[in-house]
């Protein structure tokens, strides 16, 4: 694929080389389109070569990246094919770089695979994952951590308070005894024990 730049000033005899090709895969059982090598000539003369590294997409789709570029802030997709050539002198960089090799139809652009490592939705994912894991650690942390009651504890029962009775209420709870000639009661009701008098 070669792209001419006509008569733009000093573009004029710059062309862009763009060599690209397809090969099948069994393990996904469809084509792969390659961009393998892009060239600068100048006056039919080759400038510069790049190697071209992860441009490559299913040959029914097209390929999109924000950035195709040499430079290492780009993440470099275009490496300079020979330490001896003039491409160490070049910096090349197409930003909204879109490319569809084959199967073009009614001269749009098929769904693009975009070389974008994350997302949005798979940073989203991400993100939520690490929240998750966050709250899963500090609740392992407070039960590690919970203090549990002692096994040997023993119970020890409060003191029991007898509940005073007025001498009108006694007078029906008393029933006399019969024993050797001394007065003496016993309480009906069971729940304040016995007490004799």
């Amino acid at each position: 694929l070669s792209l001419k730049f006509g008569d733009i000033g000093n573009l004029k005899g710059l062309v862009i080389r763009l060599l690209l090709t397809t090969s099948y895969y069994q393990l996904s059982v469809q084509n792969w389109f390659s961009l393998h090598r892009l060239q600068l000539l100048y006056n039919h003369s080759v400038q510069a070569t790049f190697n071209a590294t992860g441009i490559h997409a299913p040959a029914t789709d097209s390929f999109h990246c924000e950035h195709v570029s040499s430079l290492q802030r780009y993440d470099a997709l275009l490496v300079p094919s020979s330490a001896n050539d003039l491409s160490q002198l070049w910096e090349v960089t197409f930003i909204d770089f879109q490319i569809q090799g084959f199967n073009v139809q009614d001269g749009h652009f098929a769904h693009a695979r975009d070389c974008a490592s994350f997302s949005p939705a798979i940073l989203m994912g991400l993100v939520m994952s690490l929240v998750l894991l966050l709250v899963l650690a500090y609740a392992l942390h407070m039960l590690i951590h919970l203090k549990s009651l002692d096994r040997h504890y023993e119970c020890k029962a409060s003191p029991a308070y007898f509940a005073q009775m007025k001498d009108s209420d006694m007078g029906d709870e008393k029933e006399p005894l019969r024993n050797s000639g001394n007065e003496s009661y016993e309480l009906r009701n069971q729940q304040f024990g016995k007490i004799y008098i």
